[in-house]
């Protein structure tokens, strides 16, 4: 019995296709997932998580394992919404898609394979109380990556007041 010989354009066929896979790969968009449409502000709340475990939501249960405390920011702060855009300019890997008066949505993506991750900020009526939701796009798991992101934003916020306190 004879056994087949991979013919030269076969080669080049998986050649390239593993080439394309690395570039995707490299350049962080295999795994960057479709941007959602059903998110922003809806009757003054955040859209809910779904029922992975790679949310968190301000505005949520507090039984659902998904509640996180929203950040508070003190009378004296004017703009919350443009404080936490100065806050998240210098994180890495971090695009703004949307900023108004009293909404920021940002796309924040994994250092290694890119998988991306959907956060948005929402001034509430109270003026100083911002309500947060951090989801990722792919996966069912994020490590408690969200979580850990809006804690970091909330301790950056909070030395950046007390910062301005001391001056």
């Amino acid at each position: 019995m004879e056994t087949a010989k991979p013919t030269k354009v076969g080669k080049y066929v998986v050649a390239l296709a593993a080439l394309v896979l690395a570039f995707l790969i490299w350049n962080n968009q295999i795994f960057a997932g479709t941007p959602p449409t059903n998110i922003g502000i809806k009757n003054g709340r955040l859209t809910a998580c779904p029922a992975t475990p790679n949310c968190v939501n301000s505005q949520g249960s507090a039984n659902d394992g998904q509640k996180i405390a929203p950040i508070e920011f003190g009378k004296n702060d004017s703009q919350p919404i443009a404080t936490l855009k100065q806050i998240i300019e210098v994180m890495p890997r971090t695009k703004i898609i949307k900023q108004t008066t009293n909404y920021l949505y940002v796309e924040f993506a994994s250092k290694l394979m890119g998988f991306v991750d959907d956060v948005e900020f929402y001034l509430d009526d109270s003026g100083n109380t911002v309500q947060v939701r951090s989801a990722s796009r792919l996966g069912e798991s994020d490590l408690g990556v969200n979580r850990q992101r809006i804690e970091e934003i909330r301790s950056r916020s909070v030395s950046g007041r007390e910062s301005a306190l001391m001056s």
